[in-house]
This record gives C-alpha cells, sequence and structure tokens, in this order.
C-alpha cells in the first residue's frame, strides 16, 4: 500500500476521451502507454463510466495488461473501475479485473429489460443493438456498420417507445419534460440519450455516484492526492468534479467533446485546443506525463 500522497488523481470517462467513440476501442497507442506510466508514477486512476464490466474488462484493461500494468500494480500502483455509471465496480489488480461487486437494488425489472430486448429486435435493429453485457442499467447502442447520422434520427423514436414501456410495466420515469409517477408516487428510472447510445437506468446512477465509489476505494488503499483531474466528453462528466469539488479537493475538468456545451463552474475547466475525444485524451495525459517526469 503506498505511504506517500500521490502527485495527481485522475478520473476518467472512457467513451471519447480514452476509447475512440467510431471504432469504440482504444484506437491512439500513446493512451495506453502513458496511463501505465502515470500509474507507475503513483497516480491513482479510475475509469467511471457507463459502460460495462465486460467492455472494460475486453478492450481497456487487457491492453493494459499487455502493455505492462501488472508489474506496476504489484508495485503499488492503483487503479479501479467504475462501470454502469456506479452500479458496478472493481477493482484493477496485476491479474486484471478484480472482484466486481453490483448494486443489484438499482437495477431494471427483468420483464423491462427483456421488452427492451424484443423492442430493438422488432423495429431498430437497422441502427441499434440490445447491450446484453449491463447489469445494473439498459443500454442500446448504435451499431457500428450504420453511419451516425442514420442513429441519430431513430434515436428519439427509441427513446419514446422506451419511455412508454417503462410506463406500461408501471415504472415510474422522466424523459426530457416527460415525467411519470409510479404508484407510489416515486421516479426511480430515466431514459438518457447519449452520443451513441440510449441508456435506461436508476436516477441514483450517474458520475458523481461513480467518483464516490472511486474515491472511497483509493481512501481505503492508501494516501489520497489533493490535485485531481476528471476528463470527459458530456455534460454528465462534470459531475465527477463536482463530487471531488464539493469534498474539498483541489480539481479541473478536461472537457474533450466542448461542442455539446462547456459548463460554467467553481473551479477550471480545460477544453484543449483544436482537439477532441481521443485525440484531446491523448493530449491530456501526454501532457501530465511530462510533467510529473519533468517535475521527479
Amino acid at each position: 500500500m503506498p505511504t506517500t500522497i500521490p502527485p495527481l488523481g485522475l478520473l476518467l470517462d472512457v467513451d471519447g476521451p480514452i476509447a475512440s467513440p467510431v471504432s469504440r476501442s482504444i484506437a491512439i497507442p500513446s493512451i495506453i502507454d502513458d496511463l501505465v506510466t502515470l500509474c507507475g508514477l503513483g497516480v491513482p486512476i479510475a475509469f467511471v463510466t457507463g459502460r460495462s464490466e465486460s467492455f472494460i474488462r475486453e478492450h481497456v484493461v487487457g491492453p493494459l495488461i499487455d502493455a505492462g500494468l501488472g508489474p506496476v500494480l504489484a508495485g503499488g500502483g492503483r487503479m479501479f473501475g467504475v462501470c454502469e455509471k456506479g452500479g458496478v465496480w472493481f477493482p484493477i489488480t496485476e491479474q486484471g479485473v478484480g472482484t466486481v461487486e453490483i448494486d443489484h437494488a438499482l437495477a431494471l425489472p427483468q420483464d423491462y429489460t427483456e421488452a427492451i430486448r424484443q423492442l430493438v429486435h422488432s423495429s431498430f435493429a437497422e441502427t441499434m443493438e440490445f447491450d446484453g453485457t449491463k447489469y445494473a442499467m439498459i443500454s442500446v447502442e448504435q451499431r457500428t456498420d450504420v453511419e451516425h447520422e442514420a442513429f441519430v434520427r431513430a434515436q428519439p423514436s427509441f427513446a419514446a417507445a422506451a419511455f412508454d414501456l417503462l410506463v406500461d410495466h408501471g415504472l415510474g420515469a422522466r424523459f426530457n419534460d416527460r415525467v411519470v409517477a409510479d404508484s407510489d408516487g416515486h421516479v426511480p428510472f430515466r431514459i438518457d440519450p447519449t452520443i451513441i447510445s440510449i441508456d435506461v437506468e436508476s436516477v441514483l446512477l450517474d458520475k458523481d455516484r461513480g467518483a464516490e465509489r472511486a474515491l472511497g476505494y483509493f481512501l481505503g488503499h492508501g494516501p489520497v492526492p489533493t490535485l485531481w483531474r476528471t476528463v470527459g466528453d458530456s455534460r454528465s462528466d462534470y459531475l465527477m468534479a463536482d463530487f471531488l469539488h464539493d469534498a474539498g479537493y483541489e480539481v479541473a475538468h478536461v472537457d474533450v467533446r466542448p461542442s455539446d456545451g462547456v459548463l460554467q463552474k467553481p473551479y477550471p475547466v480545460v477544453v484543449p485546443d483544436d482537439l477532441i475525444h481521443d485525440h484531446a485524451g491523448a493530449w491530456f495525459l501526454r501532457q501530465w506525463v511530462a510533467k510529473l517526469t519533468e517535475s521527479g
């Protein structure tokens, strides 16, 4: 367990800053190398994502282990995974993904999940596919073999149909300005369209919950830094920085897709010049490798 205070902590969204939203994989090799290097420099790193444990295992942790992460973690490096916006979490160990924990209490009912699967198959299969690897939330994602514009055209219709199914199943839900409570007057679920998916999820799942899980893990495994950076490509990713700021840490958020709208916050917001998505993420990581290497 580390005994010295790390110079920096990182909470990283995956789709966008780390993995290409086009290929759905880490397409820039320096990202892998720099994550391993930063972990070796004592930086605690958590991936806070809506992706599934299966996706992170295959597309993030696997390549990191192949690049030499194992000995770094064996030597005291710390890395953590929070998936499904806080519904699933696990340590990343020298062997790969460690023990996976799931918040089953926040999951959608199985009959609703199956209804969504059938809806995709019957009416939206030309542009979307059901992600069968999720435990706590439901995600329907753009197929990689279709144009993004086709998915965007179909997205509102699917989101509306998913909302109607929630209501039909007696589940309180919200989607944009539509709100319907359940029989107890509660609204426990929401529809959340993203750049490449439509998520159906508990209103208690979001990036601040993921940040809380990650920080709790790091606090239980040695000193934590006072300086943090969060990186993401959507407005919800700012919630990671919100949580750290409210907890008293020095934080700045790096927005790698400013076209979604740069938010005004009480902490610095960094927008890389002329770079977006994983190219901006690669630039950010390389800057910190250089800074920490030079200072060391």
